[in-house]
């Protein structure tokens, strides 16, 4: 079977898709991933990748929706603009993603086109040539809303390839713990995945009092630097490790105290069972990251889905939601020292445990093609 594997240009959007690609090719199928721009790197992970947008521009198009809907742009980035504001940004990234899509499709043959939901475009490519499309989700929203507003903008790239409409999808897969979000499709247990390098030593194993992890966003945006900014400053004189991870330049230019360390990339997922707690920027991924290890996180609410994130992780008490200027001494003190969030954050960790493994849904996805 030949599996057509398709992300938006984003490395947060193609990580997490890298487990069920890797169950799928170690059954013996034949995968390809179809992205473009940053995403691409994911060709580390040892899946092959097709380029499918050369020169792929995703700022050039998030700048252009600034300029021309002030409005949903001002509400994006406050995290309050909804599905609007996804259906306009990736209803642009996805008609730019169609044609290469649909190219692919008609020279590789794929049998089956998985998706993740921001990525409709696959679902082009499979209506297109009359095969199977699954929606694979990779966050914590339900993906049957954002495939149906992305693929509301799409009307120019539907015609140009034949098409009134997308047929439903041939399945779909839950990656969401039920207690924290319902999705719908089959249950799989979400593997986080930080790409390739080793973990040094000293992160590998719990230090000597709580170590606290903070990640900003792979994509640099308004307001990137702001949490670690916020963080280092609430840090000074808490009885805490607090260790930065890809800190921009300020970061190894500024005087930190000295309970504060920097580090490079570095496959997150295996730092978090060591760490008493990790502070983000929201993105799903490393929500679902966090939770799958059992660590209490505060998720940061910022543009895009992640006030949306935060409030999810909060409502399980899995974790704490704030924005950038709410983080003070006090909210890191009950992070790390709050044993409700630990156990809380614990009992969602064995329940994704139990959940399907990637390669149980990966004999479910061959059946399809039978």
């Amino acid at each position: 079977m030949r599996v057509l594997l398709v992300s938006a240009p984003l490395l947060g959007h193609v990580l997490p898709l890298v487990p069920l690609g890797r169950a799928l090719r170690a059954a013996g199928h034949e995968v390809l991933v179809g992205t473009a721009a940053a995403a691409t790197t994911v060709r580390d992970s040892g899946l092959d990748v097709r380029d499918i947008a050369p020169g792929f521009d995703f700022d050039r198009i998030a700048r252009g929706l600034l300029l021309r809907h002030p409005l949903v742009a001002r509400a994006e980035l406050a995290g309050t603009a909804g599905t609007r504001g996804v259906a306009l940004l990736f209803g642009a990234v996805n008609d730019r993603l169609v044609d290469g899509l649909v190219a692919t499709a008609r020279q590789w043959k794929p049998d089956l086109v998985l998706h993740e939901p921001l990525a409709v475009a696959g679902a082009v490519a499979a209506a297109r040539h009359d095969v199977p499309a699954v929606r694979v989700e990779n966050s914590l929203f339900d993906g049957s809303e954002l495939v149906r507003v992305t693929a509301d903008r799409l009307g120019p790239a539907l015609r140009r390839h034949g098409l009134t409409a997308l047929p439903p999808p041939a399945a779909a897969v839950a990656v969401a713990p039920p207690s924290v979000l319902r999705q719908h499709g089959w249950p799989m247990r979400y593997e986080p995945y930080g790409g390739e390098g080793e973990l040094p030593v000293w992160l590998a194993r719990p230090g000597d009092r709580p170590r606290i992890l903070v990640s900003r966003s792979t994509v640099n945006g308004p307001g990137s630097t702001g949490l670690m900014r916020a963080v280092v400053t609430a840090a000074a004189g808490l009885d805490a490790e607090f260790v930065l991870v890809r800190p921009d330049a300020w970061a190894q230019r500024s005087s930190l105290p000295a309970n504060v360390r920097t580090v490079g990339w570095i496959p997150l997922p295996a730092a978090l069972p060591a760490a008493a707690a990790v502070v983000h920027h929201g993105g799903a991924g490393t929500c679902l990251a966090a939770l799958a290890a059992g660590t209490p996180q505060l998720a940061v609410s910022g543009p895009g889905d992640r006030r949306h994130n935060a409030e999810r992780i909060a409502a399980r008490g899995a974790g704490l939601a704030a924005p950038t200027r709410g983080i003070t001494p006090d909210l890191l003190r009950r992070l790390f020292g709050d044993d409700r969030l630990r156990r809380a954050a614990g009992e969602v960790a064995a329940e994704m445990a139990a959940m399907p493994a990637p390669a149980e849904v990966a004999e479910r996805l061959a059946a399809l093609t039978r």
